[in-house]
């Protein structure tokens, strides 16, 4: 079992605070684990023997892709964008129904080839049908797999429950590389207590879950009266109106109430806040993940980041789906927020688009940052000239070209179901 050596003009550790280190080296086990990374000298002579392998360029962690729905990848350049939350959904769903289960499963697979190509390690998988599952199985990334549950209606919400329930059971067997978890969709897409009970049963099991929170003005107009542009979208598909009344109050408001906000929920969006909103959440100690590029499709508007960093919360980033995106790309996310609020530090939106999204799915144990006893993966960003500032070469928009160089040995142990891998 022979270490291997990498040395390069900058080395972007993805630790938060950390500043990138000049004619720099990481040094790797067989299994894919960080030994040491540190100034190129001292570990030449910490490491005598060494092959070393020169790459003229910036060396940086894999990413974290912490919120993406891949058995949405069909549908990448048939929705509208631009017309809000309602307009969207509706060319959605019109689209997803004229797709076979064929064309459904070659877009996974080429969106999963994607994402490896991008220098992906992790992501957080947010299904209906677990039709992803069967690409994830060998693509070598960890993960965690939400299944969502959708139903305004209480009883629709536990048979859609049952369903879920239903689908993973007759799975031959989950892979240790991922961890499965249900979901909440939404709080104005479920019943309130079938919100209440997905969030109990995942902490019972010490999981962590995920939930949709404040993407929209849509959401917020419907949750304080029952109306606006979603209420507008149920009224035209027909839909049975929920057998709940609207709370009054905004998303963050409402989770607080219903007991969901905390620590062991990812917060995902937050587009649609103010500041004492972000307050709550980060007074939780909730994750949080932001697909800003997903906003920009949808509605023009970016998260609040300002203020989301303000509030003390470090979010990580997400694509969202490609019915929303143009790419699976967590480092494009980071470049449009580069580019939207310019006195951002860049070493924090890179760091949102590694160790933080890491840290929202649970994951920073094992992938986010280049520190020793950790197994991020290793990509080398593609340098054609030296620079001053590596931090802003990486968050130029498009992004630079990059290839792997390492990649994490995946777990094969057997765990118990929600375990995290």
């Amino acid at each position: 079992m022979t270490p291997r050596g990498f040395e390069a003009p900058w080395v972007i550790t993805g630790k938060p605070g950390e500043a990138p280190l000049r004619e720099a080296a990481v040094v790797f086990d067989d299994a894919g684990r960080v030994l040491a990374v540190g100034p190129k000298g001292d570990l030449h002579r910490a490491h005598a023997g060494l092959s070393w392998t020169r790459v003229e360029g910036i060396l940086m962690p894999g990413l974290v892709n912490a919120h993406v729905h891949l058995e949405l990848s069909a549908l990448r350049g048939h929705t509208r964008s631009g017309g809000g939350f309602g307009p969207w959904v509706a060319s959605m769903m019109a689209k997803r129904q004229e797709l076979s289960p064929e064309q459904d499963l070659e877009a996974i697979d080429a969106a999963v080839s994607e994402l490896l190509a991008a220098g992906t390690v992790a992501v957080g998988e947010v299904t209906n049908s677990l039709a992803s599952l069967d690409a994830l199985r060998t693509a070598p990334l960890l993960g965690r797999v939400f299944h969502e549950v959708f139903g305004m209606r209480r009883e629709t919400a536990q048979v859609m429950r049952g369903l879920a329930e239903q689908a993973y059971a007759q799975q031959p067997a989950f892979p240790p590389h991922l961890s499965y978890c249900l979901a909440p969709h939404t709080l104005y897409s479920l019943h309130p207590r079938s919100v209440q009970e997905l969030v109990a049963s995942a902490r019972e099991r010490a999981q962590r879950t995920s939930l949709h929170l404040s993407e929209h003005a849509a959401e917020r107009a419907f949750l304080r009266d029952g109306g606006g542009p979603f209420a507008a979208f149920l009224a035209l598909r027909q839909v049975d109106p929920a057998d709940w009344d609207p709370p009054g109050v905004s998303p963050v408001a409402y989770a607080k109430q219903l007991g969901v906000l905390g620590p062991d929920v990812i917060a995902v969006h937050l587009c649609a806040t103010e500041r004492e909103e972000l307050v709550e959440v980060a007074r939780a100690k909730a994750p949080s993940v932001l697909c800003p590029r997903s906003n920009l499709f949808i509605e023009l508007k970016l998260p609040p980041l300002y203020d989301i960093l303000d509030a003390g919360l470090r979010p990580g980033l997400g694509t969202d789906s490609l019915a929303s995106n143009t790419t699976l790309d967590v480092l494009a996310e980071a470049a449009a927020l580069s580019d939207r609020f310019p006195t951002v530090d860049k070493g924090v939106l890179v760091s949102m688009a590694t160790f933080h999204g890491a840290e929202a799915l649970g994951l920073s144990h094992r992938v986010g940052a280049l520190a020793p006893g950790l197994a991020p993966g290793l990509l080398a960003v593609e340098l054609a000239n030296p620079v001053a500032d590596p931090l802003r070469h990486v968050l130029r928009s498009p992004p630079p070209k990059r290839r792997v160089l390492v990649r994490p040995a995946m777990p094969t142990e057997a765990r118990p179901m929600g375990e995290t891998p």
